[in-house]
This record gives C-alpha cells, structure tokens and sequence, in this order.
C-alpha cells in the first residue's frame, strides 16, 4: 500500500517539474500543460464522492488492483500521448486512481491490522505520499534531462507494476461489506462530531496550502534566498515530513485529538513567525524544518480520526475526507494567490495563520462532540 502511494503521488506531481518541456513538445502553453495537475485533482475529487456506492459488491483486493492497473494505463497514456488531448485523458485516469486509493486507505488499513495498530498503518500507508513529495519534483526534473519527459513518466511504470504484483500476492480478498445501513457521503454530515472534524481538516488543509503555494518567492523575494538555497529549504520540509510521518504513527494512538489541535496551533505560529523573521535565512530554514515535520505528518492524524470516528462508514467518509481536503487544497492555494498578488506575503501568512487557529477550535470542538 505504501509503494502504491508514493507511486501515486509521484505520477500526481510529476508535471510540476517537466512543464516546458511538456508544453513545448505538446505545442501548448505552460499554462495548459499545468492543467494536468489540475485534471487529476477534478477526477481524483469527483471519484472519491462516488467511489462507495460505485463499488458496490467489489472485493477491495480486486478493487485496489484494478486501481493500480489504472495507474500503469495512465502512466503509459500520458507517456505515449500524441496530443494534449491525449495526455489529458492520461491524467484523468490517473485522478480517478489517486481518488479511489486514497477513499479506500482507511478502510482497507482497517481491515488489514488490528485496530490498535491503525494509525501506525496509516502513517506507513501515508510514509509513501510523504517520500514522493520529497522527491517527485527533483526526480522528475533529473530524469527528464536525462531522459525526456516521457522517459520520466515512463521510469514509474515499473514502480507501479511492482505494486501491483505485491498486492496481487500480499493483500488478502476484502469481500465487500453489506450496505445495508451504510450511509452515504453527505449524509454523514449531520453527525455534530463528523461535521465539525471535517471542516476542522478543510481549514487545516486551506491555511497550510495558502501559505506553502507560495513558499517559493517568499523565499526569492522576502528571504533572498539563493536558487540552490531555496532548493535545499524546500527538500529539508520534504525530509522532515516524512520523518514525522514516521514518528506520528506511534504518538497519535494515544493522543490524537490533543495533536489534531497542537499542530495547527504550531503552524499558526510559524507562519507569524515566518512574517517578523523572514528575512533570516537561519531562522527561516529552521521554521520550514519544523512546519515540514509537523504539517507533512498531519494527513496521519486525520485519517486516524476517520477510521475511529466512522469504523462502519470508512470507505464512505474515506471520500468525504479526500473530496474535503482537494477542495480545501484548491481553495486554499485561490485565497492565498488573490491575497499575495494583492496585499503581499504578510496577508497570505496571516490567513494561513487564522485558517490555522479557527481548525484548532474546531478540532477541539469535534472532541468534545457525543454523536
């Protein structure tokens, strides 16, 4: 599972660093060839609202594969892909497989451990989203000067293939559930403690994304961060997330509500911080370190209070969870753009900083909800 999901959000996030040479021999702008991010994350969206009842009578083992084989055709689409036209459809299929996996992360870790051992599934699940944040950018960005872009998308076939394979032999067959008193998707929303946990994770997720969008020329014009310094500052947020993911997983199992509400609240004072000492490279450095352990871990967290909040409902709340957290992503990265074009850095971090502390009261608010 793990493998499948760096594999995932390798794919995902590939373009990011091959878009003129996509747009170049594509015959597109910059502009269009990025809109491969944001097809993926449009089917990625609309398949984890749908995911639960479409699935029906699926075995999860059959259901998982079928999703991982949809991740090599795209891969392969988008690598062979004649037109844009075509590599679009390459990226929405990878969207639609990004959308049913993530649905389905809870649930299936649910099913695969015991439940006291389901956070630290769900930090190892999510220790492969971590490493391909880390790495996907400057992979993809080596591999095409090495290879071209279509050798870079070519060179995660074989990882996804691999997948594959080891579920295909690791993974036991998951028959599907009755539905019979299943809920659907919005209709888990009139629980107090669901609705308010998720638009605990929705302003989490709009005020870390309004400020992270725009790291970069933060770092270029307030910092005046060298290129390869910013590259490092960026890579050492990658490393430490992925170390907290590690760590998180262990924390979480007794704590949960307590980190659901610390680490807002930590991210809300790095971001003030970040305002009144940007300008210190050191200091700088050292806030992105600590905003990477503790932000990149958090998705742990939030999955770990869906498998206990709704054990029944898992693979439905599983969508509503990543249905949630694209639109906040989305949203987020808007808000933060309109206000940094505007008024400047210090009004985007200071949004990032009330979107953080309002998803700490809320988090709050969702432990102490009965139902």
């Amino acid at each position: 599972m793990s493998l499948g999901a760096f594999a995932l959000v390798a794919s995902e996030f590939m373009p990011v660093s091959l878009l003129t040479s996509i747009a170049a021999d594509l015959h597109v702008s910059e502009g269009q060839a990025g809109q491969a991010i944001a097809v993926s994350g449009a089917f990625a969206l609309l398949t984890s609202l749908a995911i639960s009842s479409i699935a029906g009578g699926i075995n999860r083992k059959a259901l998982l594969l079928a999703l991982t084989l949809l991740m090599i055709v795209s891969g392969t689409i988008a690598a062979l892909a004649p037109n844009y036209a075509v590599f679009m459809i390459g990226r929405a299929f990878i969207g639609v497989a990004i959308g049913g996996f993530w649905s389905m992360s809870a649930a299936t870790a649910m099913r695969l451990v015991p439940s006291e051992q389901v956070p630290k599934a769900l930090a190892i699940v999510n220790g492969g989203n971590a490493l391909a944040t880390v790495i996907a950018a400057p992979l993809g960005s080596f591999l095409g000067a090495i290879v071209g872009w279509r050798g870079a998308f070519f060179c995660l076939i074989p990882l996804a293939v691999i997948a594959l394979a080891w579920k295909m032999l690791s993974l036991p067959s998951m028959p599907a559930r009755s539905m019979h008193g299943k809920r659907n998707v919005f209709t888990l929303l009139t629980s107090p403690r669901v609705a308010l946990g998720m638009m605990a994770a929705s302003l989490f997720f709009m005020g870390q994304f309004a400020l992270f969008t725009y790291l970069r020329p933060f770092l270029e014009t307030v910092t005046h961060a060298s290129a390869t310094t910013t590259s490092l500052m960026l890579l050492t947020i990658g490393v430490a997330g992925f170390v907290g993911t590690l760590l998180i997983g262990s924390l979480v199992k007794e704590n949960m509500f307590r980190i659901l509400v610390a680490i807002p609240l930590v991210m809300a004072a790095i971001a003030v911080a970040l305002i009144g000492f940007g300008r210190s490279v050191a200091v700088t450095a050292g806030l992105l370190a600590l905003w990477g352990l503790v932000g990149t871990s958090a998705p742990v967290g939030w999955w770990t209070w869906l498998a206990r909040t709704l054990p029944d409902d898992s693979e439905a709340g599983g969508g509503l969870m990543v249905a949630v957290v694209q639109l906040a992503i989305a949203s987020g990265a808007a808000l933060g753009g309109v206000l940094f074009d505007g008024y400047g850095y210090q009004a985007t971090f200071g949004l990032s900083a009330t979107m953080s502390l309002m998803a700490a009261a809320l988090a709050l608010a969702a432990a102490r909800a009965r139902t």
